[in-house]
């Protein structure tokens, strides 16, 4: 289909995908901003025929997931608790207000998992989204309706978070891109928090190049186009070990082959043993930085309101009452010392890369239960989470091929997130072509 190249005419496509009764509109998106964002598409019509456009990102729709403080507005969280106790927000969360500032139409505030505290994506308050490849699925967690607003065409780019993988998730799990910028590059204010610690901000598109806009942006960066990256002669490392376990066919088989093309397309790949990967769960079986954390944000509205959680979700946070205060210093302390050396380890090579998740979007059924969704999410958090814990910058690109989609995760040194989109946009080319 052929966009229309003004902001309106693409903003009314936008929303009428949203309000498609046959469509997922209604579980995506949870706050629809129509008249505002009819207002923003038309100011930006309005610059685009005077020549006074802001950037690349003046008249794009963006979506904001539900944990972004908007003025005026209370912030859910996807939670129904927070949605009747919580007070209106005085500002737009900093990455609102930059967006706005870049010319960003704002179209809808998205679904998400319970406080972000999950890989699956399920909500049982505001209902789950299908995931686009087959609504008997998960979209994947915890930014589900940001993944599935751009995957559905609700928005051209849609920012979630990422805790542990909740941009990349996602978007694995729905065939579109997504990004974890190393921590400290975007600022958290203003997005109610999951792990202060570990929590970053990033974007989910179609496209690797709508993902470095958008990223640029919220960085306080001026946007422009990615340099061109040859893969010939990059030093690319296949990260061994648990990465790799417990692959389900579809995903083994589309690993192997975006593998085979990055060889092919003459990349140099090695596999490596990350040696700080085994310290990590060491680490994290002290009850984990995440957990800790959540429990200190809950620990009062447990108390107070503990029916009203989603159970799975309370479950997960409750478990982090028994972790010691001095067990969550060593973790912290523990993993200053791992992220040095994990960045040691990749100084070595340009990227690592490794499957974003071992396994295809489950179905709905299939984490109904407590054990299927704990087993579930904890194999579709597993990889991702590799990057929060190391302050890494990671891409998940879709791997083309047949059945369920899967990512490839290209996985870069803190830091160093201009240059891996660089070469996310070289390795998504390369799988376009061979297509």
């Amino acid at each position: 289909m052929t966009q229309p190249s003004s902001a309106r005419a693409r903003l009314d496509e936008a929303l009428a995908r949203i309000d498609d009764p046959r469509g997922e509109g209604a579980r995506a998106c949870l706050t629809v901003y129509r008249d505002s964002a009819i207002a923003e598409a038309e100011a930006s019509d309005r610059r685009r025929a005077t020549g006074a456009l802001r950037g690349p990102l003046d008249g794009t729709i963006v979506s904001i997931k539900d944990l972004f403080d908007v003025a005026g507005e209370v912030t859910r969280a996807g939670s129904r608790i927070l949605a009747e106790e919580g007070a209106p927000a005085a500002r737009d969360a900093e990455v609102v207000r930059r967006l706005r500032e870049a010319g960003a139409v704002i179209v809808a505030k998205t679904n998400m998992t319970e406080f972000a505290f999950s890989g699956v994506g399920s909500n049982p308050h505001y209902g789950t989204p299908g995931n686009p490849a087959d609504r008997t699925r998960v979209p994947g967690g915890s930014s589900s309706g940001a993944a599935v607003a751009a995957a559905d065409a609700m928005c051209e780019i849609a920012i979630g978070s990422d805790t542990g993988g909740s941009t990349r998730i996602p978007a694995a799990l729905t065939g579109i891109v997504g990004w974890k910028p190393s921590k400290a590059r975007i600022p958290t204010e203003g997005a109610f928090p999951l792990s202060t610690t570990l929590d970053s901000i990033g974007p989910l598109a179609t496209t690797v190049a709508r993902c470095a806009e958008a990223d640029a942006v919220m960085a306080g960066e001026a946007p422009g186009p990615l340099p061109r990256v040859a893969l010939a002669g990059l030093r690319i490392g296949v990260v061994q070990g648990f990465p790799l376990d417990r692959l389900d066919d579809t995903v083994a088989t589309a690993f192997d082959d975006a593998c085979r093309r990055l060889s092919q397309a003459g990349a140099r790949l090695s596999d490596e043993t990350l040696a700080p990967l085994a310290a990590m769960v060491e680490v994290n079986r002290r009850g984990g930085i995440v957990p800790y954390e959540a429990h200190r944000i809950h620990r009062d509205r447990l108390a107070r309101r503990l029916g009203d959680f989603d159970p799975k979700i309370a479950a997960r946070i409750r478990r982090a009452e028994t972790i010691a205060d001095a067990d969550y210093a060593w973790m912290l302390s523990e993993r200053r010392r791992l992220v040095t050396a994990m960045d040691e380890q990749l100084a070595a090579f340009d990227l690592a890369v490794m499957p974003t998740v071992p396994i295809v979007a489950p179905t709905l059924a299939a984490v109904d239960s407590d054990d299927g969704f704990a087993r579930n999410n904890a194999l579709l958090l597993r990889n991702t989470s590799i990057g929060n814990f190391f302050d890494l910058c990671a891409a998940s690109l879709p791997i083309p091929g047949g059945g369920l989609p899967t990512g490839l995760m290209l996985v870069g040194r803190n830091g160093h997130d201009r240059r891996l989109l660089a070469i996310a946009a070289a390795v998504e080319a390369l799988f376009a072509a061979g297509r």
